[in-house]
């Protein structure tokens, strides 16, 4: 019991700068509080003391603001950060390493009783602050849930989440959320690349920037072509021809944030 503590308040310290000394993190962080409590409640579930369980959870919620049902599984080193107002439903499961944020909803969509109706975090998946992840299904090991976003269908492993309905961006070679392995963790699961609409917005200003190039290039072959030393005549190069190029892909690319 002590030493999955320790490892509770060691995630503290590792993933919060705020967070200054081990007593704390013990003393001050309602996201451990509710962890502590969470697992005296889940041991009550299992083991037959259904109303216990929930009385535990209830109070757990008036103490932190957290409610997570006693039925959920939660593994170790999960930080619950700020965390006020996060809801998790009583078939949900959240992996090793994970981090949640305030505001979060793991919740369902089914009402049949018995069955699988919430989610299921892989390892060391973020979910940022105030997003709904709704459902039955699995988000991958190293996932990050965008703040807002509202996620109905599964996160492949190391994607990101974003928008409403939420929008799958896929992952990066070498990049994910996982804190334990690599230094590259994201506060609230937010990265340059996370806007789906912005990159392609990109793509669209390079596809431009790229076809602007290439019809420059043919213009001036063209008007080689048709030089004094040639039978080509020089109507072939009409007046408005663009000969050099006046994309400006670099101002475009920093208007939407690229």
């Amino acid at each position: 019991m002590f030493s999955r503590l320790r490892s509770d308040i060691q995630c503290i310290l590792d993933r919060d700068p705020a967070a200054r000394t081990a007593w704390e993190a013990l003393t001050c962080y309602p996201g451990l509080h509710a962890l502590v409590l969470h697992r005296r409640a889940h041991w009550c579930w299992n083991h037959g003391f259904k109303w216990l369980g929930r009385f535990i959870s209830h109070v757990s919620r008036w103490m932190t603001g957290i409610e997570i049902h006693p039925g959920a599984k939660i593994g170790e080193r999960v930080f619950f950060d700020h965390a006020m107002g996060v809801v998790v439903g009583e078939t949900a499961e959240i992996g090793d390493g994970c981090t949640i944020y305030q505001g979060v909803t793991l919740g369902g969509t089914s009402l049949y009783k018995g069955a699988k109706r919430h989610p299921t975090l892989g390892k060391d998946v973020v979910v940022s602050a105030g997003a709904k992840v709704l459902g039955g299904f699995i988000v991958g090991d190293g996932a990050k849930i965008g703040s807002n976003a509202v996620v109905i269908k599964p996160v492949p492993a190391g994607a990101t989440a974003v928008g409403i309905p939420a929008r799958i961006i896929p992952s990066k070679v070498g990049e994910s959320a996982d804190v334990t392995t690599s230094p590259k963790f994201s506060a609230y699961g937010i990265t340059l690349d996370d806007d789906p609409i912005g990159q392609a917005m990109k793509g669209l200003i390079d596809n431009a920037s790229s076809q602007e190039h290439q019809i420059a290039l043919l213009w001036q072959a063209i008007e080689k072509l048709s030089g004094p030393q040639t039978a080509m005549s020089k109507d072939c190069v009409p007046k408005d021809a663009a000969l050099t190029e006046t994309f400006e892909a670099e101002k475009l690319n920093q208007l939407v944030g690229k």
